[in-house]
């Protein structure tokens, strides 16, 4: 019995330090076997460094990420955002394509023709109406042709209405169609061709009265279009720029457009004016051809006056020979 007990001790000894080994070992690590533990597995020790062979897939996992970089650095500088440009009017002018300029030139021409035409036809239409509506005053009060041309202070019938003015010259055509009409019977024919004569003094009046309106005209009609064809041609150069740049960046598209559209704006600048002044004038020249009509009423009258006269004074002459040669 008490050789038995000291095996038993002995066994669980060997047991507990077995067990413990065991736990030693699945906590740790498994340690890296010996490279040759027999001739059957000294095979797969050869193949070891095998795993090295992923090496090209990794560098080009690698390029990928620097590839990536490199074009996100590209579109970073082509998106940047170009230098911000000053857009007052002058630089705009400045900026713009060479016809652009040609076309905003040529608009600002027609508008300062434009402004002047309506400072010289004012002063002229003014000037015109005065001297007419007091011509027509001095006369109101005369008797016949003679008397109204003392009046007028007209003392050659042969200078013409832009001299001594339009009613001047109405005077001397009915003098000199008078003159030339002596010995004739017919009141009706003098006074027809007087007439004649009068319409052709009231149409070379009102052609020059009416000179520089149609240039007026011309540029209101024109000058939209004119602006227009500069706008389409900055806007065509606009996107030409745009495709280059390849952006459709709102600072790279703005300037040019905007220059386009500064011609139409210049064009609008002469011809709305253009259109003020020529329906203005044209009022103010019918209004004028009004008081030209009257003056040529008024030497009509007069003339007629100077007929009737003229028959009185030859039939009064033939009854007083008549009475005369009764007496004898």
């Amino acid at each position: 019995m008490f050789r038995i007990f000291p095996k038993l001790l002995t066994a669980l000894a060997i047991v507990s330090l077995a067990s413990a080994a065991l736990a030693q070992q699945r906590a740790a690590p498994a340690a890296p076997q010996p490279a040759v533990q027999s001739p059957l597995v000294a095979a797969p020790v050869v193949q070891a460094p095998a795993p090295a062979t992923p090496a090209p897939q990794a560098a080009s996992n690698s390029a990928e990420p620097a590839a990536a970089s490199a074009d996100d650095a590209a579109r970073s500088l082509k998106s940047t955002p170009p230098a911000l440009r000053e857009l007052s009017l002058w630089s705009m002018f400045l900026s713009a394509d060479v016809l652009v300029k040609a076309v905003m030139i040529g608009l600002a021409f027609a508008s300062l023709v434009t402004w002047t035409i309506f400072i010289a036809k004012m002063i002229e239409l003014a000037a015109a109406q005065r001297k007419l509506r007091s011509a027509l005053d001095k006369i109101g009060e005369s008797r016949s042709l003679a008397e109204a041309q003392f009046a007028l202070g007209a003392k050659s019938g042969a200078k013409s209405g832009a001299t001594t003015g339009v009613l001047s010259a109405f005077l001397a055509a009915a003098m000199r169609e008078a003159r030339l009409s002596a010995g004739i019977s017919s009141d009706s024919g003098i006074k027809e061709r007087a007439a004649s004569s009068f319409a052709e003094i009231s149409r070379a009046e009102a052609r020059r009265i009416r000179l520089g309106m149609g240039l007026l005209a011309t540029i209101g009609a024109t000058s939209p279009f004119v602006g227009l064809f500069g706008t389409v041609w900055g806007i065509m150069n606009s996107f030409i720029g745009i495709s280059k740049a390849q952006t459709t960046n709102l600072a790279v598209v703005a300037p040019g457009i905007a220059e386009a559209l500064l011609a139409t704006a210049i064009g609008l600048v002469a011809a709305i004016p253009a259109v003020i002044i020529y329906n203005h004038f044209a009022r103010v020249t019918k209004t004028y051809l009004e008081l030209v009509g009257r003056a040529s009423g008024a030497a009509a009258r007069l003339l007629s006056r100077d007929l009737d006269r003229t028959h009185v004074n030859s039939l009064g002459g033939s009854l007083g020979g008549a009475h005369s040669r009764a007496a004898e």
